[in-house]
């Protein structure tokens, strides 16, 4: 049995989990709160009384004031204020490299006119000297660089030589070939690059190519190796980076990230501005507290962070990045690279899931959260039953929402959906790695939707078990696969079963699908359909027997993000395919023999599979060859002998859904090979003597 987390004798876990208990936690806290700050507790009461919502600013005040108290007393319920502490300290270890950047880099560095005589070689040695102390108490060489800069401006006048020849070392680090090279990957000398709306996917001819394809940057190729997660996120020093580059806008309700960015600021009745691309700017759907989780995210304070983002978005782990980007193109930087908000609250939840009970944190941050004007706490059943069609992004938030009401909430979805080990709900779990599986390797639950089985392993779907144990631990809330609405249930049958209101969140509607000739030719496949094919059946785990195929050379019509999506899992899927074919096709032979596999095949299937056996012994061989060499296996340049994946597109690249939506998905599937033709639409399907 698992201790008990909580270290109040009058409150359990399990207590955690229904209204009754939820609202003596909220006792507890605000009679904390009045014993520590009465002012403050008497404007949280009287922000819960109001009927509208606060002047922005004001609002944003009560929240940053909130915030630490808040955090002191979960760290306390959960008895974990040295780890929170020792998260805080992780997390403003960076703040004086960041300082560094804006006091030397910025502002002076990047300005620097006068005559530099020393060559970069000097200045560097003379430098090390300087910053060998700080080495040696365990820094790395940027730090060690920052926390010496810092120290000479305590004394700007009586260290003026030093802080000159420091400037200079800046300077040629920025503009000399040899500084930069000594700075490579220092995030104190990024500077935000000016931004093109026209061009944000720097894209090259590929010699001799058919159609006038084109491809990404040679040099940024990355080396992808099945179906793991394929973007890491940024380390802590960089979110900490995008941090302090954020200006803190709330402070003068200039907060567009949130808001949306005004065609003119104070008159809202002319709505949101639109960019070159023709996109409005409405910032956050959610209008999340942005600018106040980057304040608290700061100065360390993690649980403050989430809470203030969990404020408007509850359903945290379902955002963020690789997910959606509103709030980057609402950002107040329009003319240079914004602030990359979705990386900062994925690294802000993240920061909370790693500390002990961090999971149990966020799944009370989801039922009671005091900084809430409205839903602060999980309220008991209030007799209303509600019958939900769909559990995807849209269908589990309006079921979080609902069940804070007191609704009862019946979730219902047309897949298959596996329920969570009993021990997750029954338990309290104290290391977010219980949680996590590989995501080549993870169960397919089926909740989630479009989450599960459309968006790819770009995006880290351990998240979605978050939000699937968040809502069924719920005592009003169940959730059933493999019904569909208008099928296994009709609208009469929910009246029929004591059901109130029946939620319709069953997406946006069919794919489309393709006017051209032999459109339904083998070969010929709807993205969505391979997708699904591909994530619910587990077609690229090893022990599968599911019968997805593809082939190459492969093309994917169409220039929105599915087809972004598709065009990197077909090419990801043939290297397992063919790895799989072969494997099995070796046991099968030293169990029966050759002829005997091969007698029952057609003289189609016979071709195919020697194309695959052969490809597949390539891929062993590229395998073999990088593990001799100690590097990651480099298929890429086998998938282009073999003819690639190419997105094809009716108009320009910078006209497609996807550039206009997501630029850095197209770059990212550029980076894995990925070739992209513009101002090709299709007309037929040339068929081969199979009818392939």
């Amino acid at each position: 049995m698992a201790p008990d987390p909580l270290q109040r004798q009058d409150l359990r876990f399990h207590d955690l989990l229904h209204p009754e208990g939820l609202q003596r936690l909220d006792e507890t806290f605000l009679d904390e709160l009045r014993a520590s700050d009465a002012e403050l507790h008497a404007r949280l009461i009287e922000h819960r009384r109001a009927e509208q919502p606060p002047p922005a600013t004001a609002h944003s005040e009560l929240l940053l004031a909130l915030g630490p108290h808040l955090e002191g007393f979960v760290a306390a319920l959960f008895g974990i204020e040295e780890a929170v502490a020792a998260s805080r300290r992780a997390t403003t270890t960076h703040n004086p490299v960041l300082e560094f950047k804006n006091e030397f880099v910025i502002r002076r560095a990047r300005r620097y006119r006068g005559e530099i005589t020393s060559g970069f070689a000097e200045l560097d040695a003379w430098l090390e000297e300087r910053i060998a102390g700080y080495l040696d108490e365990g820094d790395d060489r940027e730090r060690a660089v920052a926390r010496l800069g810092l120290g000479l401006l305590v004394d700007a006048e009586g260290n003026a030589p030093a802080i000159e020849r420091l400037t200079r070392w800046c300077a040629l680090a920025l503009n000399h070939p040899e500084g930069r090279a000594c700075v490579e990957g220092w995030v104190s000398f990024r500077l935000p690059q000016r931004v093109d709306p026209g061009h944000l996917v720097p894209v090259y001819p590929v010699e001799g190519g058919p159609a006038a394809r084109v491809e990404g940057d040679a040099a940024r190729f990355r080396r992808r190796h099945g179906f793991m997660l394929t973007d890491p996120r940024m380390p802590a020093r960089e979110i900490q980076s995008e941090v302090h580059y954020c200006i803190y806008c709330h402070d003068h309700d200039g907060d567009f990230c949130s808001k949306g960015f005004p065609e003119k600021k104070g008159k809202p009745e002319l709505g949101p501005k639109v960019n070159p691309l023709g996109s409005l700017l409405t910032g956050c759907p959610l209008d999340e507290k942005i600018s106040e989780m980057h304040v608290f995210k700061r100065e360390g304070h993690t649980i403050a962070a989430l809470a203030v983002a969990m404020v408007d978005n509850p359903m945290v782990p379902a955002t963020g990045h690789r997910i959606c980007n509103d709030c980057m193109k609402a950002c107040i930087y329009q003319k240079q690279e914004p602030v990359n908000i979705p990386q900062i609250e994925t690294r802000v939840l993240t920061d909370v899931l790693e500390l002990p009970w961090g999971v149990e944190i966020y799944d009370l941050l989801t039922r009671w959260n005091p900084l809430r004007q409205t839903q602060y706490v999980l309220q008991p059943y209030n007799g209303s039953n509600v019958l939900i069609a769909g559990m995807g992004p849209a269908g589990f938030t309006m079921a979080h929402h609902l069940t804070m009401e007191g609704c009862a909430v019946v979730g219902i979805d047309g897949l298959k959906i596996e329920p969570l080990p009993s021990e997750l709900l029954d338990r309290p779990v104290r290391r977010y790695e219980e949680l996590v599986e590989r995501l080549d390797q993870r169960i397919n639950y089926g909740f989630g939707g479009v989450a599960e089985y459309g968006i790819t392993v770009r995006w880290d779907k351990n998240f979605l078990k978050l939000v699937y144990l968040a809502l069924a631990r719920r005592p009003t809330f169940q959730v059933f696969g493999g019904v569909r609405l208008g099928g296994t249930v009709t609208l009469d049958d929910a009246w029929g079963l004591g059901f109130d209101h029946v939620c319709y969140a069953c997406g946006t509607g069919l794919p489309r699908v393709i006017p051209m000739g032999n459109s339904l030719a083998r070969g010929m496949r709807q993205a969505n359909d391979f997708l699904m094919a591909l994530q619910l059946t587990g077609a690229a785990k090893a022990d599968s027997l599911a019968n997805l195929q593809v082939r190459l050379p492969a093309i994917v019509i169409g220039g929105g993000l599915t087809g972004i999506d598709t065009a990197t899992e077909v090419q990801a899927y043939y290297v397992a395919q063919v790895e799989k074919t072969l494997a099995r096709y070796e046991r099968l032979v030293e169990a029966y023999g050759a002829e005997a596999v091969v007698e029952r095949l057609d003289e189609e299937h016979r071709g195919i599979l020697r194309e695959f056996l052969e490809h597949g012994r390539q891929v062993r061989a590229e395998r073999a060859r990088a593990a001799a060499a100690g590097e990651a296996p480099d298929f890429l340049p086998l998938l282009r002998e073999w003819g690639g994946v190419t997105i094809v597109y009716r108009r320009g690249m910078n006209e497609s859904p996807a550039y206009l939506r997501n630029h850095e998905e197209v770059v990212k599937a550029l980076e894995e090979g990925i070739y992209y033709v513009e101002g090709l639409e299709p007309f037929y399907a040339k068929l081969e003597p199979f009818a392939h």
